[in-house]
């Protein structure tokens, strides 16, 4: 090989072992700590399970709180800070004991979508199946009065806190939805729950009571 050779040869090789020297080394756990760090962070973000800047998110997170018994979640939907009013935490544990009776495995969430706007409270309806141990799917449905506050952020209004003039809107409202094409689906899957498991109801109320 000539000496010209043997020189290119020499300047384009690279020493294995001088990218394993622990001063490099120190440098590239720390940039892999920082990624997974990082990576930390976004997911945590992306699963904090609390949604509120829509309406639709607000009630939607609310669900999905109370069938995971999260009733931290459940509180935050609601508005509420550390100290939960009484009202409110009678609610969130009353639908977290109706879900439990159910033992469902996860939710999945139908449909959902605002039904009447007023200023800033929204009058929102879903539709969503509870998915039971043997995989079969008990359809629910709900409507819930909404509040954008100064936040901009939407809460979920207790049951207890509906004015009468929000249930008057809420009743011609929800008369209106049952001619609605997701309600007529509703209606169509807890018919056809109901007619394969009969008296499915009467044990769910002898848990609850």
């Amino acid at each position: 090989m000539s000496e010209k050779k043997k020189r290119r040869r020499k300047k384009s090789s690279v020493n294995p072992g001088a990218l394993l020297r622990p001063e490099i080394l120190r440098y590239v756990v720390a940039a892999i700590a920082v990624v997974v760090v990082l990576i930390l962070i976004i997911t945590g973000v992306k699963s904090c399970g609390v949604k509120q800047d829509s309406p639709e998110k607000a009630v939607q997170s609310l669900v999905k709180a109370g069938v995971k018994g999260k009733t931290k979640d459940m509180a935050k939907c609601f508005g509420a800070g550390k100290e939960v009013p009484e009202d409110i935490q009678k609610e969130i544990d009353a639908t977290v004991k109706y879900y439990k009776a159910h033992d469902p495995a996860k939710v999945k969430i139908v449909d959902c979508g605002v039904l009447t706007q007023s200023k800033k409270q929204s009058y929102v309806y879903i539709t969503y199946n509870l998915v039971l141990q043997n995989e079969q799917e008990y359809p629910c449905i709900g409507t819930y009065m909404v509040q954008q506050e100064d936040d901009g952020k939407y809460y979920v209004i207790p049951a207890s806190q509906i004015t009468e003039e929000m249930s008057r809107t809420a009743a011609e409202s929800y008369s209106d939805f049952m001619k609605e094409s997701a309600y007529k689906t509703y209606t169509k899957a807890y018919d056809a729950f109901m007619k394969k498991n009969p008296g499915y109801e009467d044990k769910i109320a002898d848990k609850v009571r």
